[in-house]
C-alpha cells in the first residue's frame, strides 16, 4: 500500500506528528479526516482528554469533549488492528456508530478497546511528541494541533 495521499502530519504544540492512514481498514473513517483536514477543522483544536498511561484525545472544536464536525456520524468500521502504543482510533459515545471529528492516539497498549473502537492509522514519527502532551481531564491550558495536512 502507498503512503502517497494518507500521511497526516499534526503540527502541535509540542512538535510534528506524521500519522500513517490505513483507507484498507477504515475507508469511510479516513475519507471524512482528510475531508476535515481539507477544511482546515483541526487546525487550533486542543487534546482535550489526555490520560497518562492511556491516550490522548482531540478533535472537539469546543475544547471539551462535547463536539463533533458538521457532517453527519460515522459508520462504525471496527477492524482486527489492535491498539497498541501510537495507535489513531476514534473517539465516539455509547453508540457504535457515533464517531465524528475526535479521535486519539495511544501511549501504551489498550488492547480492551480492541474491535469497538475504529481504528484508521498509526503514529509512524514523531511519538515522542504525542508522549510530551500535557496531562489531564480536562486538560488546564492545553497542547494543540497548529495545523494538519495530508501528503
Amino acid at each position: 500500500m502507498s503512503d502517497e495521499g494518507n500521511l497526516l502530519t499534526l503540527e502541535t504544540t509540542k512538535g510534528e506528528v506524521v500519522i500513517r492512514m490505513r483507507p484498507d481498514l477504515a475507508p469511510g473513517h479516513v475519507a471524512h479526516i482528510k475531508k476535515l483536514v481539507g477544511e482546515g477543522f483541526y487546525d487550533g483544536v486542543v487534546f482535550h482528554r489526555v490520560i497518562e498511561g492511556f491516550m490522548a484525545q482531540t478533535g472537539c472544536p469546543h475544547g471539551t469533549g462535547t463536539g463533533g464536525s458538521k457532517y453527519p456520524n460515522l459508520k462504525a468500521e471496527f477492524n482486527a488492528a489492535p491498539h497498541v502504543r501510537g495507535t489513531a482510533s476514534m473517539a465516539r459515545a455509547a453508540s457504535p456508530d457515533s464517531a465524528n471529528s475526535q479521535f486519539f492516539i495511544c501511549f501504551d497498549d489498550a488492547r480492551f478497546l480492541d474491535k469497538q473502537y475504529t481504528v484508521w492509522g498509526e503514529v509512524i514519527s514523531g511519538m515522542e511528541n504525542v508522549d510530551k502532551i500535557k496531562r489531564g481531564e480536562p486538560v488546564r491550558d492545553p497542547d494543540k494541533i497548529v495545523s494538519a495536512k495530508i501528503s
